[in-house]
């Protein structure tokens, strides 16, 4: 058993035992009926990716291809437009947040990424002094808030650090999310976050070390309970997925594509499962 599923058991029972119900949290499922949730606060996880620590489950398949595409969407073309989403990179999950009739999400991720030029500083600032302590990217904009609608981000912020043992240089990230759909976008999001550390340590030549994963709100819905039993009962495989991306250190970080990524030894249980998503 990873480190991975280690957490994910260990977070699906304390919330199926200890958690407490949401009170109309979300409106809908897909389906139409009342969405509702089980969830506990405060869930923290550290993996050390420099010792083969990833955060990716066996448990069930994670589309980890789409989840990558989804992070250059905002980090790379900086952009909420959907139509970029869906025929660049053939993402279509979030059309169900669509605002309106504008093929946005509303100023949202890549609009606010694009907006205060995020990537560009982030960049600088490692260049210019790796030991700065102020590498924070932060999506909660409460000026894009309050003029448009659309979903508020979920992993809105990440934190990044420098650190030096012996010869080598390793970058450190954090990652903080104000909610979580536990069965279903876990370890979508952690991996995404892992990608796009790999993409800035690569731009600078560096290896990749720790990824801390703070959730303020980790819930599990409540049509989903017998998936989460299902999870419970399973019994991981025998692989130790690891994510490498295949480009020379110091590739420049907008020369980087989704498909120099590659997931290895990895062999999920199946059959997948199916959720009915809250919108």
């Amino acid at each position: 058993m990873t480190k991975a599923d280690a957490i994910f058991k260990e977070n699906i029972q304390k919330i199926m035992t200890e958690g407490v119900f949401s009170e109309n949290a979300r409106p809908v499922y897909q389906s139409g009926g009342q969405a509702n949730s089980k969830y506990v606060t405060g869930a923290f996880a550290e993996y050390d990716l420099s010792k083969g620590e990833f955060p990716i489950t066996t448990l069930r398949p994670i589309p980890i291809k789409s989840a990558i595409r989804e992070i250059f969407w905002i980090y790379q073309d900086q952009t909420n437009d959907l139509s970029v989403l869906n025929d660049k990179y053939g993402v279509k999950y979030w059309n169900e947040w669509e605002v309106g009739h504008t093929g946005t999400i509303g100023e949202r991720y890549g609009a606010v990424v694009k907006k205060h030029d995020i990537i560009n500083k982030i960049l600088k600032q490692l260049e210019d002094n790796p030991w700065n302590r102020r590498n924070v990217i932060s999506l909660w904009d409460y000026d894009a808030f309050e003029r448009t609608e659309g979903l508020l981000p979920c992993a809105f912020q990440t934190m990044y650090d420098v650190r030096r043992v012996g010869s080598d240089i390793y970058l450190d990230a954090t990652l903080t999310q104000r909610s979580n759909d536990m069965l279903v976008s876990h370890h979508i999001n952690a991996m995404q976050y892992v990608a796009l550390q790999m993409m800035i340590a690569k731009h600078f030549g560096w290896k990749v070390g720790k990824f801390f994963y703070f959730v303020n709100n980790l819930h599990i819905y409540d049509n989903q309970f017998e998936q989460a039993q299902e999870l419970l009962r399973r019994d991981p495989t025998d692989c130790k997925p690891r994510l490498v991306l295949n480009v020379p250190d110091g590739t420049n970080f907008f020369d980087i594509k989704p498909d120099d990524f590659e997931l290895v030894d990895y062999d999920p249980v199946k059959p997948q499962l199916t959720f009915d998503l809250a919108i």
